[in-house]
């Protein structure tokens, strides 16, 4: 590559000003378009040229999947790129995220023990259904209005790095059969699972978390509100709707996404673990239809109900993968599932896409103003890769949880926790692209992370011990305990950096001594059925380990002082009445 650099140089000089750029970004998907716009609101007048291979406007309804989001990326949307009135008046406000676990063959929704909000949590921590197709139109639109040249319709080659110049070089096709040569600084593939720069780096890297989706859409509205007419169960929710949250239906090694669309549709996906639930199960749409017949009979009820209404039907195996390295300060970066994609549990895709763009952006910006950016590129990477694969652990090999309620909603609370704790707080307080100057909070990222891991080690034990059914709380609110509405609204604190520096210190304390509270809690349990063989050999190897014995340490240095209840770890039914209750 380096031995034409200069020639290559030469052919920029005569390039048409138009096609002599900044950034290329790669791929015009929700990845690509924020991007995009984010550095152009970070550096006006940088030269930005968007290359998508499909046509616009794109359909709606059925364009991607990834139409839910979480806190990270309402935040990204709404405050980063200043999406707020197009998210509030062509999208759909998020009712939180709702689970309901398998119980009695999962033909009666109140049967199950449900996990979600009773009301509307706070605008300040909004998140979003979204209409992909409808979102990436708008960017679009948003796009040629500011002047960026966005090119749908026009296929990237070939994409000649050249590091030791001054631009790279893309050979690129349009519809019509007319090819080009772009010439950029930086090169962004924002290409999505085609990752054309990783797989032409040799980049991608294999992980242990193995699953399957396949999902469609109906062109109307499901409302699991509608599956009963219980008033007791409808009493619940003292405001908002249910269809309006991303509603799961949980069971042994799968789980099923409803998500309401703004343009009218239901987006319905089954996502399962394949040791449990063969891909032949589920690769079409009436095998899949029959799956839910088995599995979950009421969901399957409402699908046949509106078959008529089909839109489309899609299917992916093995979708995890991680990348090797993401940004490099020889100007070529990954954005998006270009890089990384992990699992659509919790919905971490678009908060990759926010959390890489702003590593991307500030790497970029940087760069184009003349700094030095080597170093800034290999600390924004190890920070992303960091945060990602931490994240991967969250599902790696724990699908087999989803059937014990108990279990997986304890992992659910805690995993929500941290998240708020944590990369939640960094994020909204626009810490992440700093940290290389922050090291104090990079080794509390490392605590955490060993934290994260040992306890999602002890999430599978315990489940593999612990499969019987038990009595609980029938509905569990996130904001039942006092800490989940603390850490949540926590987030939007606005803190100065030094108070910022103790709340996140207090944070990564907090984590640790939750961690440590649940394992005293179920060893405790476990210690007191003597009886039970596995029980007492699992309790054994908890006592002799070490790493957990720490974090009960922890947990039981600070209880004397400072009480924490642990009705969030047993979720028996008189714990209802224990809540604090929800707060706003």
């Amino acid at each position: 590559m380096t031995d034409t650099s200069a020639m290559n140089d030469r052919g920029a000089a005569r390039t048409a000003p138009d096609d002599l750029v900044d950034v290329a970004v790669v791929g015009g998907g929700a990845a690509g378009l924020t991007l995009a716009l984010q550095l152009l609101g970070q550096r006006p007048g940088t030269r930005i040229v968007v290359l998508e291979r499909q046509g616009h406007p794109v359909p709606e309804a059925t364009h991607k999947v990834g139409e839910s989001t979480v806190e990270i990326a309402g935040y990204y949307l709404r405050e980063v790129l200043g999406l707020g009135h197009h998210l509030q008046s062509q999208q759909l406000n998020k009712y939180g995220l709702r689970m309901f676990f398998s119980k009695d063959g999962n033909d009666d929704i109140t049967r199950r023990v449900e996990l979600g909000h009773s009301v509307r949590p706070p605008g300040a921590v909004g998140t979003y259904q979204l209409d992909r197709g409808r979102l990436e139109n708008a960017l679009g639109h948003e796009l040629l209005a500011r002047g960026v040249r966005f090119l749908p319709g026009t296929k990237v080659e070939s994409v000649d790095l050249q590091p030791d110049a001054e631009h790279h070089r893309l050979h690129v096709r349009t519809d019509d059969g007319a090819t080009r040569q772009i010439h950029a600084k930086w090169v962004v593939d924002a290409t999505g699972r085609a990752s054309l720069l990783k797989r032409r780096l040799g980049l991608a890297k294999k992980v242990g978390h193995r699953a399957n989706a396949v999902w469609f859409r109906v062109g109307c509205p499901i409302d699991v509100d509608q599956w009963s007419d219980d008033p007791d169960w409808h009493a619940r929710i003292e405001e908002g709707r249910r269809e309006l949250s991303t509603n799961h239906l949980m069971g042994p090694g799968y789980w099923v996404w409803l998500i309401r669309l703004a343009s009218g549709s239901t987006s319905v996906g089954i996502v399962t673990d394949p040791d449990l639930h063969g891909f032949e199960q589920l690769n079409r749409f009436e095998r899949a239809l029959e799956w839910l017949d088995r599995h979950e009979p009421q969901c399957a009820g409402i699908v046949r109900r509106h078959r008529d209404k089909l839109q489309d039907f899609r299917v992916m195996k093995d979708y995890a993968y991680s990348c090797e390295q993401v940004f490099s300060a020889d100007r070529w970066c990954l954005a998006g599932e270009a890089g990384v994609f992990l699992d659509p549990l919790y919905s971490p895709g678009l908060d990759l896409i926010a959390i890489s763009n702003s590593l991307i952006t500030d790497l970029v910006t940087h760069a184009l103003d003349g700094d030095d950016t080597g170093e800034r590129a290999a600390i924004h990477n190890q920070v992303f890769l960091l945060i990602a694969e931490g994240w991967l652990s969250i599902y790696e090999k724990q699908y087999a949880l989803m059937g014990n309620a108990r279990v997986m909603l304890t992992k659910v609370i805690w995993d929500t926790a941290v998240y708020w704790a944590v990369p939640g707080l960094l994020y909204f307080h626009d810490v992440l692209r700093h940290l290389g100057d922050r090291p104090d909070m990079v080794v509390g990222l490392a605590r955490f992370s060993t934290a994260s891991q040992e306890v999602q080690r002890f999430f599978r034990e315990w489940s593999a011990v612990d499969d019987e059914p038990r009595d609980q709380a029938p509905f569990v609110r996130f904001y039942d305990f006092d800490f989940m509405s603390r850490l949540h609204l926590g987030m939007t604190a606005g803190l100065a950096d030094a108070d910022l520096a103790t709340q996140f210190e207090a944070n990564i304390r907090f984590i640790e001594r939750l961690s440590g509270q649940l394992v005293a809690t179920v060893l405790e349990e476990f210690e007191a059925e003597p009886w039970n063989p596995a029980k007492r050999e699992q309790a054994r190897r908890w006592r002799a380990d070490e790493a957990l014995m720490s974090l009960v340490e922890v947990h039981l240095r600070e209880q004397e002082s400072t009480p924490l209840g642990d009705q969030w770890i047993r979720l028996r039914p008189a714990d209802e009445a224990v809540g604090t209750g929800e707060s706003r």
